[in-house]
């Protein structure tokens, strides 16, 4: 299959918020889901954007069933690790169901793993439910460990009124 990964665009949050849409609803999360197309033009297209996005798409003769040309995006932001210095995280990976299985999500991938390198990052981070077999495996055989299982660290949040009361001095 024909396909280009590239740096996303403004012009792009309509497709990535409408595959944030699929994402959500394919783990079961699509209640949680706030995050609107004018929260990634801002967040993510500002000065200083809170986060970066790749997209992958296809030409228009290759376009999906439901038209679209961008079939796949991943979004990652660069933080810091007391251990190991400059890491990125990718919150997301995701490509359509009909592009899968064609090296869209490899390309993604190791796009974000070559621009980590390129900014000095020594590891890259993400998360994948666990109901998510086929991703696990995917990530497993490129090399990627699990965490929780290796050294025993859980991913711990606090949100809402939690983060609120924390926030009281």
């Amino acid at each position: 299959m024909e396909f280009s990964v590239r740096t996303g665009k403004v012009e792009d949050c309509k497709d990535i918020a409408r595959m944030i849409a699929e994402l959500a609803e394919f783990e079961g999360m699509s209640d949680h889901l706030t995050l609107t197309q004018k929260d990634l033009e801002q967040d993510g297209f500002s000065k200083k954007p809170f986060f970066h996005v790749i997209v992958a798409e296809v030409p228009e003769s290759h376009k999906s069933s439901g038209g679209h040309t961008k079939i796949g995006y991943a979004l990652y932001y660069f933080g810091y690790n007391s251990r190991k210095g400059r890491t990125v995280h990718m919150d997301d990976l995701y490509v359509m169901p009909e592009s899968r299985g064609k090296g869209i999500g490899k390309a993604l991938m190791s796009k974000v793993a070559q621009l980590g390198m390129a900014a000095g990052c020594k590891q890259l981070d993400f998360i994948v439910k666990d109901t998510n077999t086929s991703a696990i495996d995917f990530y497993a055989r490129t090399g990627c460990f699990d965490v929780t299982e290796r050294h025993g660290y859980h991913l711990m949040r606090c949100e809402g009124e939690a983060m609120q009361s924390l926030a009281q001095p």
